[in-house]
């Protein structure tokens, strides 16, 4: 019998955290106070942080305007019962971020919204997020600090500011080591395998409309590490 695999609820929301590219906001409409629900496209920034590419023509922009309570919706987007499935329920606030590598990092997992992310009235938003609440199947309902979810990005300086040309590095010159880890390491469908980011815990891979977190096997803050890291992945896909 296949031994049971210990349930991490940390990881499992920092999993769907990253992996997600679309999910649901929650906002406050002005003056009711009704709760006000739409679909929004999803990226994060290197500590986790959910990002959103947001108009200030849209209602649920005026409602953050108005009060930056916000709360967002993820889900694994399984085949079958969607409730079957392990999602997550984000809260904090939104506020317009300026930070030139929040913006990168977008549009690295969200690529077509390039078109009309210049338009002035567009912004990308960061959730300073609060706490979370894990439903990730019958018994695994879990409540979780900001803390546990995001990534401390404190000692990983030299990391973030190689971030970009590591990605740009990965996707010219390594594309087929991604695509072996992709398949090999992650179970993914065969396909074009790109970077759209990387952390001190981890890269992020997409193809298409499909993302997947690969984790490091340790902790990573400047780049030295993360080629020994890769190398190390990347001998192991090959083994696989």
């Amino acid at each position: 019998m296949t031994p049971e695999i210990a349930f991490e609820p940390r990881a499992a929301t920092k999993k769907l955290l990253r992996e997600a590219r679309s999910g649901a906001l929650a906002t406050l409409m002005p003056g009711a106070g009704d709760p006000y629900c739409s679909l929004v496209n999803v990226a994060t920034a290197v500590d986790g942080a959910p990002l959103l590419l947001l108009s200030t023509l849209a209602v649920h922009t005026k409602n953050i305007v108005a009060d930056p309570r916000v709360s967002l919706m993820l889900d694994e987007r399984r085949d079958g019962d969607p409730l079957e499935g392990a999602r997550v329920m984000l809260m904090g606030r939104a506020a317009v971020t300026t930070d030139p590598a929040d913006r990168r990092r977008y549009l690295a997992r969200q690529p077509e919204a390039e078109m009309f992310a210049g338009f002035s009235d567009f912004a990308i938003y960061r959730v300073a997020v609060s706490r979370a609440h894990l439903v990730a199947g019958f018994g695994r309902i879990v409540d979780l600090a900001a803390a546990d979810i995001l990534t401390d990005v404190s000692d990983a300086a030299a990391l973030l500011a190689a971030e970009a040309g590591a990605v740009q590095h990965l996707n010219e010159d390594h594309a087929d080591t991604l695509r072996l880890c992709a398949t090999r390491l992650l179970g993914a469908p065969d396909g074009e395998w790109r970077c759209a980011g990387c952390d001190p815990e981890g890269l992020e891979l997409q193809h298409r409309r499909s993302a997947l977190r690969l984790p490091f096997p340790r902790r990573v803050t400047e780049p030295g590490a993360l080629r020994h890291v890769l190398k190390a992945l990347a001998e192991q896909a090959r083994a696989t």
